[in-house]
């Protein structure tokens, strides 16, 4: 009877001590050493902008009028202040936030736990396809904490934000993570963590950090119809694109100059395909890097360096996670059949500011002619019936401007501008400026559908 009475007292207290053990697998983990080691790794971030209410009104415009009778003039610029959060990157004062935090400042500050005076700041680079951007301060033996890489967390798993809401100093939150490699539409490059730890506004650039205060990644956004739903830029994704702003100011991503669409289902069947995969060429930039190796519209590209490729989202974060210059091998599907090509990637980001620096060109040429231009491609010009590449393409004309009065059209190819050859958008832009101040009148020569004629254009002040 006694042994039975002991075997049964042995048997409640391995229960008791298996369910104390049960009970505190299952509790929350404790995140006061969490937020030891990030605090002073984190940073409070102020910056002032310039707001311009009416920047964007034309003398011509209704509400500039309406300004100007009411009130005196269009709204002039006021300083605004944002405040947003980031993270010692480096001890040597290289500090990781959001490009959104710190774009347009005309003044940024830092400050830093333990130190009453802040440091000003200066943008080393930015990168607004990540919304990240690096900033150097003149400090040294800062604190920093340790990147991990982003594919190692799991969803499900606890992780803390630590940031700065409101202006509030160092306001830790948790949460776990909802999901990984979201897609929000904030650029080609979406790749999200989903965390329901509170992300508010001034939580922006700060840290999502594990257990272990290792940084998995970097606050960014919040879904305003959405409650409790934040996201961050994965570690391994900050690290690569900090790692090219530090070193050349920008980053340097491939570019093939196609735009792309996915398959659907109804596509795929078109198109003999098994199923909807790949991502379909939608359009290709005459003169890039996909045109030069043979990819046309309407070929769906299925895998690159021999890793299939699911959609076109895929296929743009890969080739941007590629470096200019690089070379890569693609599978297409091309009218039923199966063919390899060889592409050399280009340069996204060189690429990006020429087209910016021709559209200001074009901006430039409307204002005074009314009119858009850009160089004249070989295939262009054999679309055209030219036999040459020669010469600007007319892309533009406004109805009611200088060149539209005096005869020239869409689809012209100017040879000639006042007697000089113009291949660039330069060379047509000195033959505008001396032909105002020497005769007042531009006379072009004209290629249009292979008929060659003069046109003159009086240029009105």
């Amino acid at each position: 009877m006694m042994k039975l009475m002991m075997k049964r007292v042995f048997i409640l207290v391995a229960l008791i001590v298996l369910s104390g053990v049960s009970l505190a697998k299952s509790a929350p983990p404790d995140f006061t050493d969490v937020a030891d080691k990030a605090a002073p790794a984190v940073v409070n971030i102020s910056a002032v902008k310039m707001a311009t209410p009416g920047k964007q009104l034309s003398e011509d415009s209704p509400l500039h009028e309406f300004f100007e009778r009411f009130f005196g003039g269009v709204p002039k610029p006021r300083k605004q202040k944002s405040l947003g959060s980031g993270m010692i990157w480096s001890s040597d004062g290289y500090i990781v936030t959001n490009n959104h935090v710190v774009s347009q400042a005309e003044k940024i500050k830092v400050n830093i736990q333990g130190r009453e005076d802040p440091y000003d700041a200066e943008v080393v680079g930015q990168d607004p396809a990540t919304d990240l951007a690096l900033l150097k301060i003149d400090a040294e033996n800062l604190p920093t904490l340790a990147l991990k890489g982003s594919d190692a967390i799991d969803i499900g798993e606890w992780v803390v934000a630590i940031g700065n809401p409101f202006g509030l100093k160092y306001t830790v939150t948790a949460g776990i993570l909802s999901a990984k490699g979201r897609v929000i539409g904030a650029g080609p490059y979406d790749d999200f963590l989903q965390t329901d730890a509170s992300i508010n506004p001034g939580n922006s650039g700060g840290p999502l950090l594990n257990t272990k205060a290792e940084v998995v990644g970097i606050n960014t956004a919040i879904v305003a119809a959405g409650q409790g739903i934040g996201f961050a830029v994965p570690s391994s994704l900050v690290r690569e694109v900090v790692t090219q702003l530090k070193k050349y100011q920008r980053v340097k991503r491939g570019w093939l100059g196609i735009t792309l669409q996915d398959v659907d289902e109804q596509m795929a069947q078109a198109m003999g395909m098994d199923k909807a995969t790949g991502a379909l060429v939608a359009s290709v930039q005459p003169e890039s890097p996909a045109d030069q190796a043979g990819i046309t519209s309407g070929s769906v590209i299925l895998k690159l360096n021999g890793e299939d490729i699911a959609d076109s989202r895929e296929l743009t974060r890969k080739i941007g996670n590629l470096a200019p210059n690089e070379k890569v091998n693609m599978t297409l599907r091309d009218q039923g059949q199966t063919r390899q090509v060889r592409v050399t990637l280009g340069d996204r980001g060189q690429e990006m500011e020429e087209q910016r620096t021709q559209k200001s060109m074009k901006d430039e040429e409307d204002m005074a002619l009314g009119i858009g231009l850009k160089p004249l491609s070989m295939r262009e010009a054999q679309s055209l019936g030219l036999q040459s590449d020669q010469g600007l393409l007319v892309v533009k004309v406004h109805p009611e401007g200088l060149a539209a009065e005096n005869g020239l059209k869409r689809g012209d190819v100017i040879l000639k501008a006042n007697g000089a050859g113009v291949d660039s958008i330069e060379e047509f832009k000195q033959a505008l400026r001396a032909a105002k101040k020497e005769s007042g009148v531009l006379m072009l020569h004209v290629n249009r559908q292979g008929q060659k004629n003069f046109l003159t254009v009086p240029l009105k002040q």
